[in-house]
């Protein structure tokens, strides 16, 4: 692939500033691309929309059901057994999050692939609102998901960031994604809120768990599970653990923990 501006090098968030990261943000192609399809979605649906309540009905149904969506999606896919289980989805698993639970501050891996998060905005939004409005209702909601995409994508940036934001509120949910990365996977799945995580029992704070999960940058993906299922570990060189060195990993997750905080 192509790699302009400053994507001709490889970005690490907990090296970068605010204002790197706002240039970078705006360069990736994804990033871009969501940009440009909700101007084309949202102008064709201001063309076929049949009334601007059920426009508002269709997109707030978007904003709303956004976090939930990405909840179900980042617990029981992103972090399921099943996909490293075949060779078929191995691959697929290990770029959109193995990779990211391996490295959580390496930039280009932190952005979702396309070819995956494309089609769930289209099928998690469309349907509903085509129910709303027929067309217009559908281009509507599918605008509204993608740039709530780029809104959880700066969000998720934000929070792997050496940068500890003056908001209260995104402080706080900072640092429970860093206790998702650094303390326990199993939990704290939420993006910019937590509200489902309370809900469904999956919420933590640091010294609720204060034993650190042994899968929390393999995802479970253990040398044991490698030898069963052989293809990630393929895909990254022969290897289970990538990223740094397990000293160095355990200093900066506490560092990592102790910014958030």
């Amino acid at each position: 692939m192509l790699k302009l501006g400053m994507w001709n090098k490889t970005h690490y968030l907990n090296k970068m500033t605010l204002g790197q990261l706002v240039v970078a943000y705006f360069q990736y192609y994804a990033i871009q691309a969501y940009l440009v399809l909700a101007a084309v979605t949202g102008y064709y649906a201001t063309q076929n929309v049949t009334a601007w309540w059920k426009a508002a009905i269709a997109a707030g149904f978007s904003v709303f059901a956004y976090p939930l969506i990405w909840y179900l999606l980042h617990r029981y896919v992103l972090h399921s057994q099943w996909m490293y289980k075949s060779p078929l989805t191995a691959w697929v698993w290990k770029r959109i999050h193995y990779d990211h639970h391996q490295d959580p501050h390496h930039l280009e891996i932190l952005f979702g692939a396309l070819y995956t998060t494309l089609p769930t905005i289209v099928l998690a939004t469309g349907p509903i609102g085509w129910a709303i409005d027929g067309l217009g209702g559908a281009l509507t909601a599918i605008c509204a998901g993608l740039l709530m995409t780029c809104v959880y994508e700066f969000c998720h940036c934000i929070q792997h960031l050496s940068y500890k934001p003056k908001n209260r509120y995104l402080q706080i949910i900072k640092q429970r994604h860093m206790e998702h990365h650094f303390q326990d996977e199993d939990g704290n799945f939420g993006i910019t809120n937590f509200f489902w995580d309370r809900l469904f029992g999956t919420f933590y704070e640091r010294g609720e768990r204060p034993v650190k999960s042994e899968t929390v940058f393999n995802l479970g993906y253990t040398p044991v599970q490698a030898q069963r299922f052989p293809w990630v570990a393929q895909l990254s060189g022969g290897q289970v653990h990538m990223g740094t060195p397990r000293d160095k990993r355990k200093a900066a997750a506490n560092d990592d923990l102790n910014n958030a905080a």
